[in-house]
Parts: C-alpha cells; structure tokens; sequence
C-alpha cells in the first residue's frame, strides 16, 4: 500500500509540473509570436519538457539584445536626420506609379531614403567578381570597409586579402566586419584572422558568441550582409561571400560542389546609404561612431539614371523590413515577376503574395536549386512546390553540381531587388540582410538577361513529375517544414 501510495504521488508530481510547464509556456511562447511558431514551442515544451525549456531559454527570442537595438535606433535616428538635407527625388521615367509608395514604407522601416542619380551593374562569375572587388580596392585612396558573412583567406581568396594589404601599406584605412559564427565552422579561420591583423587591417567579429567575454546574444541570430565600399564612391552588395566557391569544404570539392552567386556594383549617392549600413554594424559592434561619408559626394558621383535605395533588416528593427518589401512588390506586379532564392521557406503571407499574382494573371517564375547544401531548408522548400505550381508559378532547377545562392527579385520591368536576404523566415526574422532595390529599365534588363541565362541552365519542374516523387520523399518534405516554425 506504501509503495502505490509512493507511486500515486510521483504521478501526480509529473503530472502537476506538466501542467505548469505548459502553463508556463503558453504564457510565454505566444508573446510577439505568430500563432504558428507559438504553437510550435508550446507543443515541443508539452512533450519534451527538459529539451524544449532548454531551446527556448537558448533560441526562444528572435530578438537581439536590446543594448544592440538601442544602438540600431540610435543610428536610424542619425541616418533619418541626414535623409532630411536629401531634396525631394523626381519620378524617373521608368518609375511606375506604384513605387513611391514602396519606397516610403522602405524608409519608413529601415531609415533608408530613396536616391536619384545612380548607376548600377550586375558582375557575375566568381572570377569576374574578385577582380572587380580587388581592382576597387587597389584604387582606394581613403578607406575600404569591407562586410562579409564569411570570410576566409584560402588560395582563391588570396588576391582580395593582397589587395587590402597593399591599400594598408600606402596609407588607406581597411576596416573589415565578418560574422563570428558563419565564419568560424570554416577552414582557415585563425589563420584569416592572423593574416588580416598582421596586414594591419582593422577587423572585428560581428555578433561574437563569447560568454566567457560577457559577449552574448541567440546564438543563431546572425550578419547574414555582404557589402564594400571604396572611398565613398563606389559600393557592392549581393550574395557573395568571400571564400572559394567551393566554401572549401572536402565534400565539397569531392562533389564538384561550386556555389554561384551575384555581385551588384553601384555608384552615386546610394553608395553612402550602403556605407551608413557599415558604419552602423561598425559602431554596433565596436562602439566607435565613424563620420558619415555622405558629405564628400561630388558631382561625378551625380551622372547615374537610377533611382536606388538601400533596404536593411533583421532582428535589431522592430518590424521584418525584406517580407513587408517582398510582398508588397508582389501585389503590385502587373506583368511578371522573377524570384531566385536558394532557400525558399515562405511565411504564409509570402506564399499567399506568390500564388495571388500567379492568379491574377501575373507571369511568376521561382529559380531555386537542383541539389541543396542544408538538408532541413532544402526539404522544407519542397513542401512549397505543390501549391506554388497548382498556382500556376514556374520553378526552374539550376542544375547541379552548382549551388544557386543567388538572391534577387524582379518586377515587370522597372524594378529589381538584389542582396544577401533569402525568402526564408530565417532572412527575415534571425539574420540582419541588406537589399538593393534599383528603378530603371537599364539595371532591370541586366537583371533580365541572368535570369535568361538561369533559364537556359535550368530544367523546368512540372506538376506530373512532383507528383510521382513518392510518399516517404513528400513525408520529409512536411516534416522538415514544421521546423521552420520554431522560430
């Protein structure tokens, strides 16, 4: 009788904290959540109680710290406050009617204005993209800041890091930003590090996971940007990283693995908003406030036909700046729209702007990956595909054994977006991203032609072939999916 009363009261023990775990769960998980994620952690903290406390104590606030996001809203004030000496912009000829109003909500998240007098070009192929970056650095007569998800010195590499030394040797500034943890799985990582310090490059790790240092945040929120600028005058963004296309993995080159990527080189009064980007992530990091480059524009740097404007997020603004962007370029496309993304993970708002404008008539192409480099995200996609070709929507795979990391959208035939931000809910609630967004039909038609040359690559994805690929396959998919939501 001891030994069933013993055992009574151990039972109603488990039973009375798994009824306060999650009582305490759904008054904590649903906090600035969307319903689907908080149901996700109330579900992973009712069955696995000791996991999903742990998980959530570690990744439950998408956040950062929120030392860091009163850095962020120091800087946009600041940002906001020179944007007001910016005149008003005309309306480009090749501007729709619709874009005003796209451009002030990007401004209005982000601080960002939008500018006139630019100029724009597409650089692809790694090669031609390294010599373009290593040339721009060797005419560096003031500063180079560079920005860089990861960075790694490796024999590919080698010229770029050549080149900062040489700029540090005849008196140039080279400041450089890479993110702690992207870069740190990498080989190499000390020895980049060593050789940036003994060039005298001034480098900082961005969002560092160091407690041992009191330096501590979620550890999978991340720099996820890819940027440089050159003396105020000409600026880069896209996806590239800088490390060998075949991210210098064994496996990697085992497989013939090649990642391909896009570089956009800018020009004209957009190149100080991309450099204001630095100087924030510079001064979020390291407290130093660097001086704005905005006031040595010159005229030459005024020649440029393009409206242009620097969009910025992640988790130190208060809204998910690339998915308010995203979608409402999506519901203002009249013609077609053209969406390469290497992880395509959509919040249900997204799928619903895609599928919407496949619907209505509008021509919607997705250019996504043969093969993947992550097994969750990849299968996660997957589980897309059916609803997005039952809409209509055109998925071109790139063919392996090259990874598409490419990112960029394009709308009709006025407007594109290129940068580091993936249409995944990583991008657009864990990882600070920066976009381009660029109006004019000369960009837009370089934009155009890769996406003709992705075309001619790719095989396009038909409805009968996806629905023959098998149940375990699609029970993958699925499951993989649910993980996107624990976010």
């Amino acid at each position: 009788m001891f030994d069933l009363l013993n055992g009574l009261s151990g039972t109603g023990l488990f039973v009375g904290l798994e009824i306060a775990l999650i009582a305490v769960a759904l008054v904590i998980a649903p906090r600035n959540r969307q319903p689907s994620s908080a149901l996700a952690w109330v579900l992973l903290m009712a069955l696995i109680p000791l996991l999903g406390i742990l998980l959530f104590v570690l990744i439950g606030s998408p956040k950062l710290t929120r030392r860091r996001r009163e850095k962020q809203q120091n800087m946009n004030a600041l940002i906001s406050e020179v944007a007001r000496g910016v005149g008003p912009v005309r309306a480009g000829e090749d501007a729709p009617p619709w874009f005003p109003s796209v451009s002030a909500l990007v401004e209005s998240v982000g601080s960002m204005p939008l500018l006139q007098d630019n100029d724009a070009r597409m650089v692809m192929g790694f090669g031609e993209q390294l010599r373009t970056l290593v040339e721009a650095v060797d005419g560096a007569e003031r500063y180079v800041h560079v920005e860089f998800y990861i960075t790694i010195r490796d024999a590919t590499t080698e010229p770029f890091f050549a080149a900062l030394r040489r700029a540090v040797e005849r008196g140039v500034t080279v400041r450089l930003l890479l993110d702690h943890m992207g870069t740190r799985p990498y080989p190499g990582y000390r020895k980049t590090l060593q050789a940036l310090s003994e060039a005298g490059v001034l480098w900082h790790l961005m969002l560092p996971v160091q407690p041992l240092k009191g330096r501590w945040q979620r550890p999978d929120l991340r720099n996820h940007r890819k940027l440089l600028v050159v003396d105020g005058d000409v600026g880069f963004v896209g996806s590239l990283n800088m490390i060998d296309p075949s991210y210098d993995k064994r496996g990697n080159r085992r497989r013939g693995l090649q990642w391909v990527d896009e570089l956009c080189e800018v020009h004209g009064p957009v190149v100080h908003e991309i450099d204001a980007l630095f100087v924030t992530d510079w001064y979020c990091e390291t407290d130093e406030l660097l001086s704005s480059s905005r006031e040595q524009s010159s005229d030459e740097q005024r020649d440029g036909g393009l409206l242009a404007q620097v969009a910025p997020s992640g988790p130190a603004y208060e809204a998910e700046n690339n998915l308010a962007l995203f979608n409402s370029l999506l519901y203002h496309a009249t013609s077609r729209i053209s969406i390469t993304s290497p992880y395509f993970v959509p919040d249900q708002s997204l799928l619903g702007a895609i599928t919407t404008a496949a619907r209505r008539g509008v021509a919607v192409e997705l250019f996504v990956g043969e093969i993947g480099d992550q097994f969750v995200v990849f299968h996660a996609q997957h589980s897309y595909y059916a609803e997005l070709l039952a809409a209509g929507v055109r998925i071109y795979l790139y063919p392996g054994p090259n990874i598409l990391h490419s990112k960029h959208i394009s709308i009709d035939d006025q407007v594109a977006v290129v940068g580091s931000s993936n249409m995944d809910i990583r991008s657009f609630q864990l990882d600070l991203e920066v976009m381009l967004m660029v109006c004019g039909r000369s960009f837009v038609d370089q934009v155009k032609a890769v996406e003709d040359r992705y075309r001619r690559l790719s095989r396009e994805l038909t409805a009968a072939e996806w629905a023959e690929r098998g149940f375990a396959r699609s029970v993958i998919d699925n499951l993989m999916r649910l993980t996107s939501a624990v976010q």
